[in-house]
């Protein structure tokens, strides 16, 4: 199974981080950068344990989602391209966000 990290998600898991860090928690900047990571590495043993997003975008159909564990609001949006073998994380991010909007745009 191949795993893929989208620029994008990649740059918001970093910002959070950061964002915990300024805080001067970093107890906590870690704890979600171990979180994520967790989130991430359990699709590729369960890959289709996501649901699926139900976005009106045609863009995001085959969306799904997960939770990052610890973290209740923040989620993990990607792809599973099973004829590929691969898992696309095309973005982590706040449920507050108009998720829909963030996610087409990135698409």
């Amino acid at each position: 199974m191949e795993l893929q990290i989208s620029e994008a998600a990649a740059v918001s898991i970093v910002e959070q981080a950061d964002y915990y860090g300024q805080a001067k928690d970093i107890e906590l900047a870690l704890r979600w950068e171990a979180a994520v990571d967790q989130a991430v590495n359990s699709l590729l043993t369960w890959p289709e344990r996501g649901a699926h997003c139900r976005f009106h975008a045609s863009a995001l159909a085959g969306l799904r989602w997960i939770f990052v564990p610890g973290f209740p609001k923040h989620m993990v949006f990607y792809r599973y391209l099973h004829q590929e073998r691969t898992i696309r994380i095309v973005q982590v991010l706040h449920g507050a966000r108009n998720l829909a909007t963030v996610l087409d745009e990135g698409e």
